[in-house]
């Protein structure tokens, strides 16, 4: 059964326009996946920890029947294929892929969380979100275009 699911990227290491087309590509090279839309990129400032170059960032939604928790081992190994290290909490990276959302699924789980947590609250997230699905609704919290105008004072630039 395919499964409608919503993956954010971001780099900020290592040519991050590059990191970030390269993982994008990787996505639709997923077993049983294939890539619906993908978002432009849009370059932010970093969130939590500041002493950092500004992020690239984009979403793809992709059709998908990895289960949720494989779709989450799929992107964490593409991220060690492309050098992420976790040195320490919002430290810069080469790329970090997240599971957004994951069809209507409200989920959690020793690290898995869907929908992602923080996705609300982020205009990098939300913008290039409502980008490709002007309509999404984030279960539990309500439309993503609501919730992008509430993100006030985060500046996004569209690449």
């Amino acid at each position: 059964m395919k499964h409608v699911a919503f993956v954010g990227l971001g780099s900020n290491l290592a040519e991050p326009l590059d990191q970030v087309a390269h993982a994008l590509d990787e996505l639709a090279r997923l077993p049983d996946t294939r890539v619906v839309r993908r978002s432009s990129m849009y370059r932010s400032a970093p969130v939590g920890y500041l002493e950092q170059p500004d992020f690239i960032n984009a979403v793809a939604q992709i059709e998908t029947e990895l289960t949720p928790r494989a779709l989450l081992e799929a992107l964490l190994v593409l991220e060690l294929e492309c050098g992420r290290t976790r040195e320490f909490l919002n430290a810069p990276r080469t790329l970090d892929l997240d599971v957004l959302m994951y069809d209507d699924l409200i989920h959690h789980e020793h690290g898995l969380t869907i929908p992602h947590p923080q996705m609300h609250l982020r205009s990098f997230v939300l913008q290039p979100l409502v980008e490709i699905a002007p309509d999404c609704v984030i279960p539990g919290v309500g439309r993503a275009d609501e919730a992008s105008q509430r993100c006030i004072g985060q500046i996004l630039e569209r690449l």
